[in-house]
C-alpha cells in the first residue's frame, strides 16, 4: 500500500513527517547521534533489513539530514554523518525519549540513561523563547497563516 505524501501540505508537522515519519528513520537518526557512521554498524545495531536501511539512509541523504562521505577508495566505502539539519533533530529525539521513558518504559523502567557533562540527566523541556516560562499546550494559541486544505 502506497502512502500519501505530506510534502505539499501547509503544515510543518506533516512536512517533518515526510522526512522522519517512516518506520526506522528516527532509530537510524538515534544511532547516528550515538556515533554510528557505517552501514554495517547501523544494520547490526538495528537488525533492520539491508534494503530498508539503504532506502532510509538514501532518503535522509536526499533530505540533507545525513551526508555521505567516502572513507575508503578500494573498494569504495562511505559513512554517514549528521548535517546541521540532522543535528537540529536532537531535541525531537530527546523529547521522544523523555515521553517514552514516562509512558512506555514498562515495569523494568527506562532502558537507557543519559547523563549531561554536568553529571545530571537531561530532560526535554519546552519554554517560551521570550519569557522562558515552561509551555503548556493550553497556554499557546495556534493561528493559521496559510489557508488549510
Amino acid at each position: 500500500m502506497r502512502r500519501t505524501s505530506f510534502a505539499d501540505m501547509p503544515c510543518s508537522v506533516a512536512r517533518t513527517l515526510e522526512v522522519v515519519g517512516e518506520w526506522w528513520t528516527m532509530l537510524v537518526i538515534r544511532e547516528a547521534f550515538n556515533g554510528v557512521r557505517r552501514f554495517d554498524d547501523f544494520q547490526g545495531n538495528l537488525g533492520i533489513a539491508r534494503n530498508v536501511l539503504a532506502a532510509r539512509l538514501q532518503s535522509l541523504v536526499d533530505n540533507e539530514v545525513l551526508e555521505r562521505r567516502q572513507y575508503q577508495d578500494r573498494p569504495p566505502r562511505c559513512e554517514y554523518r549528521l548535517t546541521q539539519k540532522g543535528r537540529d533533530l536532537y531535541p525531537v529525539l530527546i523529547a521522544m525519549l523523555t515521553w517514552g521513558d514516562k509512558w512506555m518504559a514498562g515495569e523494568s523502567g527506562p532502558p537507557l540513561k543519559l547523563t549531561h557533562e554536568c553529571g545530571h540527566a537531561p530532560e526535554a523541556e519546552l519554554v517560551c523563547a521570550h519569557c522562558r516560562e515552561t509551555l503548556d499546550a493550553r497556554q499557546v494559541k495556534a493561528e493559521y497563516v496559510v489557508p488549510r486544505r
